[in-house]
């Protein structure tokens, strides 16, 4: 294969199908669970990528129908691979030379919208990556041959095509505004904004149409994930006059989407998220993003969505796979009750009572699959809770509508909980060991009521007058940190967290008081409790090395 690669073109092309099946052979190997088959293969393939014309020879591989799924699937990872380590190389000995360059760009994206599925998103992410340098200055044609596909009626290569689309757009969601960013973003919208709103609004009535065909429907509901995405990215930076002028379609066809059931694409596993639930949930941040930053345009929308959502909040369980859409939909009522703008729609005492007791309040109760997290997989529990990730949980998304409920009527929201926090320490303080998780709660309800702004190196560093801290740490925390009692370790980690994150306002008494008991969770079995304890330790030492 390596003499077929050095060859002249009129010999490559006539010797291609042994190249071909030279290629796949090596591409199975490098499957083999049998090290000494795998490895001579991975290295035989290295070898052959700093030959001219190995990437054009793994395209023609994708097209031949022949191929075996996981040849095919082997085969558009390695040129994926390929391409994110050569294609931004400058060095003269970069294999992947110009004419190579122009003759995938030519070919790559019809390879793609004709490949299957899994095949299809690993040269998509391929055509994102040359997008990324060489879009659109240096590939004009590429957003040509996306938008023919809209209206082709094939959902396969629609598909296809909205997925490289959603990566080449997402950018747009935190380059810095420039210049050459807006000439890109218009030239996009120009000549994509208008088939891309027709081809939303078609799959939204073929929806309708194929709501009982099992077989078409995924294939549909993935083309509306897309286009949420999408809908995301163009309109991130700025409104464009498009969706300013089509506002009205696109608001309508999202209030459809909130009260889309289909028991065809549900999941049977309680933590597997289904495209339905993906669907809303973008839904839900889409028109979060206009709530916050086209108000003005947006505020005739606004009431019909705060209902579809608030609808959404007090129907859906609190199995796993609804984390996602809950944490977005609430997170949609922060960011409107944040805004001076939409302050009336929250003013009522009823109104407060209800956001609170069934929106946040059960929210913040601890789950069955929150506690087999605990304990099954401590470093995931870690890094979403303490650590923060990308991934947001139902207690840090109600910790933010606490906090934004309390920027306009703090007093009234306090109240309120007060009533919930004082019956939650009252059951837990007649039955400690079944009702062990209310006392979890609670402090983890005043620690949110509390904060109103923090830092990474000194933890919550102000607080609201209308809350004790000191009190609370001497009649709720201490003892929980010293309990000598039955542990319940979650309880434990949780009045840690206390400590840590007010660290840097607790009195001198108060961190002398905890730096012992601190000092023997360390040694605890459970690798949250320990982990958490070695942080706090960590940041009490750091304050006390940096007070004058």
């Amino acid at each position: 294969i390596k003499l077929l690669l050095h060859s002249s073109k009129k010999t490559y092309s006539y010797s291609m199908d042994t190249s071909l099946v030279t290629l796949s052979e090596y591409l199975n190997h490098t499957l083999s669970p049998d090290d000494s088959i795998r490895r001579p293969a991975e290295q035989t393939l290295e070898t052959l990528q700093t030959q001219p014309g190995y990437s054009l020879l793994l395209l023609q591989l994708l097209k031949e129908s022949s191929v075996l799924s996981h040849t095919s699937h082997s085969a558009a990872i390695a040129f994926k691979n390929f391409v994110k380590k050569y294609w931004d190389l400058e060095e003269e000995t970069n294999p992947l030379s110009p004419q190579d360059r122009i003759n995938i760009k030519q070919h790559v994206v019809s390879i793609m919208l004709l490949s299957p599925e899994l095949v299809q998103r690993q040269v998509s992410d391929a055509i994102s990556i040359i997008g990324k340098r060489d879009f659109p200055n240096d590939w004009t044609g590429l957003l040509e041959q996306l938008t023919e596909q809209l209206s082709c009626g094939d959902f396969r290569a629609i598909n296809g095509a909205l997925q490289t689309a959603h990566s080449l757009f997402k950018k747009y969601r935190y380059e810095i505004k420039n210049q050459a960013l807006w000439e890109e973003i218009k030239f996009v919208l120009d000549n994509f904004a208008d088939p891309f709103t027709q081809l939303f609004q078609k799959t939204i009535e073929l929806c309708g149409t194929h709501k009982n065909d099992v077989t078409v429907i995924p294939m549909l509901y993935e083309s509306v994930l897309l286009c949420t995405k999408i809908f995301h990215s163009l309109n991130y930076q700025e409104l464009p006059d498009h969706f300013e002028e089509n506002m009205q379609l696109w608001m309508d066809r999202f209030h459809q989407l909130l009260q889309l059931e289909n028991q065809l694409v549900e999941t049977d596993v309680d933590t597997e998220v289904g495209v339905l639930q993906l669907i809303k949930s973008q839904v839900c941040d889409n028109v979060a993003l206009y709530a916050q930053k086209f108000d003005e345009d947006f505020k005739e929308h606004l009431p019909r969505f705060v209902e579809d959502i608030w609808t959404l909040l007090v129907s859906t369980s609190l199995k796993p796979k609804y984390d996602i859409l809950m944490c977005n939909a609430i997170d949609f009522l922060a960011r409107v009750a944040e805004k001076n703008i939409y302050k009336s729609l929250f003013e009522g005492e009823q109104v407060l009572f209800t956001i609170c007791s069934q929106v946040i309040l059960p929210n913040v109760q601890l789950r069955e699959s929150d506690e087999e997290q605990f304990e099954d997989n401590p470093e995931e529990y870690i890094r979403r809770d303490l650590e923060g990730s990308d991934v947001d949980t139902r207690r840090h998304a109600a910790c933010h509508l606490i906090k934004a409920l309390c920027k306009h009527f703090e007093e009234k929201v306090i109240q309120i909980f007060n009533e919930f926090i004082q019956k939650m320490l009252s059951d837990y303080q007649e039955n400690p060991s079944t009702d062990w998780r209310e006392k979890d709660s609670a402090l983890f309800l005043i620690l949110s009521l509390a904060s109103r702004g923090k830092t990474e190196r000194y933890g919550i560093t102000k607080i609201s007058s209308l809350v004790s801290i000191t009190d609370i740490y001497w009649s709720q925390v201490s003892s929980e940190l010293k309990s000598k009692s039955v542990p319940y370790p979650m309880l434990e980690a949780t009045a840690v967290t206390y400590v840590l994150h007010f660290r840097s306002l607790l009195p001198a008494d108060i961190l002398l008081d905890a730096i012992p008991p601190l000092s023997q969770l360390l040694l605890s079995n459970s690798r949250v409790v320990s982990s958490y304890a070695a942080a706090c330790v960590e940041k009490i030492f750091f304050l006390i090395d940096t007070t004058p």
